[in-house]
């Protein structure tokens, strides 16, 4: 059986290739216009806030993340034509993964996907390893450059049971990123980093949650039956390792309201007193700021010895091994970003067909 599902997007496609230790990871962005002058510095810096080893808090996997970008850009600007990228793994330790080449990792995806392919890379999770994420930042780092009037900001809004409860509208965002746990908030932030801090001291993992804010998006991006903007956020939410949950809007907390209680009153502009919607009204995008929160798991791979199954179905004792992130959190705060880009720069180009 081969595997399906490596592209994402209707006009404005990403498709991404390789494995956590292969040689390379990459990609070839399909449907990008032309005449894009491209800053390539503010691709790299989408890189290195994604990239591995760069605080003391995530995996300690050196890697550059720099990358090449092989076609569809001539003097500094998209021909309209596949953008293919490469992004070389130049610190692979294969042999951190030897001693589960024929055991299963408790909740990874090794055991469903030896059983659905026959055959898996075990360096690292292969082509199931969050390391494919950075193909995807490089393409929604082009997807912002393309919405240079739509501003995307994500963070940390929780660790474990430490919850920012400050609505966004009071955060400062360019605060972001003056710290290493991605969060505004220069006090919740000291105590996320504790947390994670102490919860790698004991071997262990720990879950948290993004919230994203996307403002000056304009009205019309969506479509009311199976392609609604919410949907498709979703999904693209939904796609990213380790994630467990996504809400937009009110959330969870609207099944608590009465619909007097919910309904967003209208200004006469057409825009809305309040947002209970989340920018997004029956699909579609109605100007007002869409905002959404993205659960994340505490990651599976725990540097703590547990029983599991090898290949034969016998219990064996796993030894916890590797270079891994006590929390994905601080790292998928650009991810969210990207998978939001990608999202609406593909609604933006499937509106202008109309």
């Amino acid at each position: 059986m081969f595997m399906a599902g490596n592209s994402f997007g209707n006009l404005f496609k990403i498709t991404t290739f390789g494995e956590s230790h292969g040689t390379a990871i990459g990609g070839i962005i399909d449907g990008c216009p032309p005449g894009i002058e491209l800053d390539f510095e503010a691709i790299q810096h989408e890189m290195n806030r994604r990239k591995p080893g760069q605080s003391k808090i995530v995996t300690q996997r050196k890697e550059p993340d720099e990358v090449k970008f092989l076609s569809g850009i001539f003097e500094g600007k998209t021909t309209g034509t596949p953008i293919g990228f490469v992004i070389e793994n130049a610190n692979q330790k294969s042999k951190d993964y030897s001693h589960i080449k024929d055991a299963y990792r408790p909740s990874h995806a090794d055991f469903v996907y030896d059983k659905k392919y026959g055959f898996r890379d075990y360096r690292g999770g292969g082509r199931s390893s969050a390391r494919e994420t950075a193909s995807r930042v490089v393409a929604g780092a082009i997807a912002k450059q393309m919405l240079k009037n739509i501003k995307i900001n994500a963070y940390t809004s929780s660790v474990g049971d430490i919850f920012l409860e400050k609505p966004y509208q009071s955060l400062d965002f360019s605060k972001t990123e003056e710290n290493i746990v991605r969060c505004p908030d220069a006090e919740y932030a000291d105590k996320m980093i504790e947390k994670i801090k102490q919860i790698r001291k004991e071997g262990d993992t720990i879950g948290g949650t993004i919230t994203c804010v996307l403002q000056n998006v304009p009205i019309g991006l969506g479509e009311p039956v199976f392609d609604k903007l919410h949907a498709e956020l979703g999904k693209a939410m939904l796609s990213i390792n380790a994630v467990k949950g996504f809400e937009y809007g009110s959330g969870f907390c609207g099944a608590k309201m009465k619909g007097s209680e919910h309904n967003d009153q209208f200004n006469i502009d057409g825009s809305t007193k309040t947002n209970l919607s989340g920018g997004i009204q029956g699909g579609i995008s109605n100007g007002m700021d869409i905002y959404f929160r993205v659960a994340f798991k505490p990651v599976a791979t725990i540097m703590q010895d547990q029983i599991t199954i090898d290949k034969d179905g016998n219990e064996v004792e796993m030894q916890g091994k590797g270079r891994h992130d006590p929390c994905v959190v601080p790292r998928a705060v650009p991810i969210v970003e990207a998978m939001a880009a990608l999202v609406l720069a593909d609604y933006y180009l499937i509106n202008k067909i109309y």
